[in-house]
């Protein structure tokens, strides 16, 4: 039984029971006594009715005894002829009140017209939802090639680039199309050409579309807005009608901004694919270029678009004319992070002890999207401890929820695998405490999340783009500092540092293979990366050397692990008896936080280590 069915047959049973309750409470009045012409004669010579009322044939009787009766006379002849044909007495009828009522025409004419009027009215009825419900099809066909775009007034939510944290670059490079729309008799004075379009490129979740309505909400513009699958559909020249529909609308309403987000779903790299690419996608970008051709020199429009994977869109689409002013929207550095925080922790209820910038030092790689998720992470943790305000800490765990995964408190460890993650854990922490270049320890924590049994979080100080060959190293050496702890304590092995091993392998290989870092092949890189043209671009590598230089390569990873777990193993050898109170420490309290762990191993005094570069 589907829900419509549901529903009708719950109304039916609700009328029926207000029916049945309301039939069990009325008490109707009781039904008039009919009265053949000889009782009613009868009874007006008996002197038992005080008054007749005479509508059309129906005649409404009042007796004497407060009853009431009906009665009806002959339609050839009036009531007083009637009554006297059938013998009534003249003084017993002069002592009856007789009072006509004259029948309307409305009433009358209904009577005569409804029986025949009524099938015609309903056969009509039919017929009119026919025709609208064929018009309304009709105007959905005709409505198919009309572009679905949705239009973003200032009038309320307006967004600036106040509202935006960081991206200055991306700012400044906006301003010049912001002042155009603002100003545009400026420019075409001294002849210069605005960018018909401008392109915003950048990882998912750094502020594309947001970046789009505050260049409309500074500008004070209409602002369009459509996304790239919209064109597309399954019938040939709907995607290039849309197209048209699209910039007619956008011109009638210059100066504005069109926004085509994920405009890679049609601006892909044309004859990609065996056999050429999806042809109504094709034709819709023949006609976007067309469009866009087609601008005047003083139309004060501007089309802007957003994607992520910029290298796969069409050649065409990005020279000058066209898409040829293309901005790029990097993830936040530490300063900018903190401004976002602050942005999206409006509205929230936050502690006293909540210092954002402490937070922006955990959350290197986190775009604004990520940065919003937590703050609302943060917001939701705190009000399901039934608390009244966002605290420091509910933010830190948020950070690691959002890294790693919910705690799983559930997953209970036996005694012995406590023991194993916690010198595991404490052996990459002691690893990077004690080698001089390393990125500070945050966090250790033997708390299961996501896949992890356990965790250590490192963080850098400060934003890096440029990473040398002795971080690299250092960053081997902690990695296998798991591995190289569990060996030394228990003389034995876990799968525990089985992620660890994959990660050093593949980072050692990019080593020789990607970064030229190794001193015996030098600096050569191995392995050629391809675009292949297939069902779009997909990326592969092609081997471009030979096979005893595939030895040498294998050579050169083992031999950059091999050192790294070396240093490992010696400084945790050294070392013991902090490993050990790292570990206990873990066992008992489950997690260290960075000035809690600081503590522990500042009472050793350890002086840092150079790694050594081979």
């Amino acid at each position: 039984m589907n829900a419509l069915s549901k529903h009708f047959f719950w109304a039916i049973f609700a009328l029926l029971t207000i029916a049945f309750v309301f039939s069990l409470f009325y008490t109707g009045q009781e039904a008039p006594e009919v009265l053949s012409l000889d009782q009613l004669v009868a009874k007006i010579n008996n002197n038992e009715i005080s008054k007749i009322i005479v509508s059309g044939n129906d005649l409404k009787i009042e007796l004497k005894r407060n009853g009431k009766a009906v009665s009806k006379k002959e339609s050839e002849s009036g009531l007083s002829e009637t009554l006297k044909n059938y013998g009534v007495e003249p003084m017993a009828l002069q002592k009856v009140s007789l009072e006509i009522k004259e029948e309307s025409g409305a009433r009358f004419w209904l009577a005569i017209l409804l029986p025949a009027l009524l099938p015609l009215i309903i056969i009509g009825v039919f017929f009119w939802l026919m025709f609208r419900q064929a018009k309304t099809g009709m105007g959905q066909a005709f409505s198919f090639g009309k572009a679905n775009i949705k239009l973003f007034t200032q009038f309320k939510d307006r967004i600036t680039f106040k509202d935006v944290a960081g991206l200055k670059e991306a700012k400044e490079e906006l301003l010049e199309v912001v002042d155009f729309l603002k100003n545009p008799k400026k420019y075409l004075e001294i002849g210069a050409k605005i960018p018909r379009g401008v392109l915003l490129y950048g990882a998912p979740g750094t502020g594309k579309t947001l970046m789009a309505r505050a260049v409309a909400g500074e500008a004070n513009v209409p602002f369009f807005h459509i996304s790239g699958s919209e064109f597309v559909e399954m019938f040939v020249g709907v995607g290039s009608s849309r197209v048209r529909d699209l910039f007619q609308t956008a011109k009638k309403a210059a100066p504005c901004i069109v926004f085509i987000d994920e405009i890679d779903a049609i601006g892909r790299e044309r004859g990609a694919g065996i056999g050429g690419g999806h042809d109504e996608r094709e034709q819709t970008l023949n006609q976007i270029l067309v469009e866009m051709d087609g601008f005047d020199r003083d139309t004060k429009v501007i089309i802007m678009a957003a994607t992520n994977r910029p290298d796969i869109l069409d050649p065409a689409l990005l020279r000058p004319g066209r898409f040829d002013r293309r901005v790029i929207l990097d993830l936040p550095d530490i300063s900018e992070r903190e401004e976002i925080l602050k942005i999206h922790s409006r509205g929230k209820i936050l502690a006293r002890d909540v210092h954002l910038r402490r937070v922006a030092e955990r959350t290197p790689g986190f775009s604004g999207a990520d940065l919003a998720n937590l703050m609302n992470e943060s917001a939701l943790l705190a009000a399901k401890k039934n608390q009244n305000f966002v605290s420091q800490q509910n933010i830190f765990e948020s950070v690691e929820k959002v890294l790693l995964g919910p705690e799983r408190r559930s997953r209970v460890f036996s005694k012995k695998e406590k023991e194993i993650t916690a010198y595991h854990e404490a052996g990459h922490s002691l690893i990077a405490a004690s080698l001089k270049g390393s990125d500070p320890v945050h966090k250790v924590s033997i708390v299961s999340r996501g896949r992890a049994g356990g965790y250590t979080m490192k963080l850098p100080i400060e934003e890096i783009y440029l990473r040398t060959k002795s971080q690299f190293l250092i960053d081997l050496a902690v990695m296998l500092g798991g591995y190289a702890s569990e060996e030394i304590i228990f003389s034995d092995l876990s799968t525990g540092a089985s992620n660890d091993l994959q990660n050093a392998s593949s980072l050692a290989r990019k080593l020789v293979t990607k970064y030229g870092m190794s001193k015996k092949l030098g600096p050569i890189t191995f392995g050629k990366v391809e675009e292949m043209v297939f069902l779009g671009r997909e990326i592969a590598t092609e081997k471009n050397y030979s096979e005893s230089m595939a030895k040498e390569i294998d050579k050169e990873v083992k031999d950059f692990i091999v050192k790294a777990y070396e240093t490992a193993k010696k400084i945790i050898s050294s070392r013991r008896s902090v490993l050990e109170k790292i570990a206990k420490t873990l066992i008992e309290k489950e997690t260290l936080e960075r000035e809690e762990f600081e503590s522990l191993i500042k009472k050793f005094k350890l002086k840092p280590i150079p790694i050594a570069i081979k």
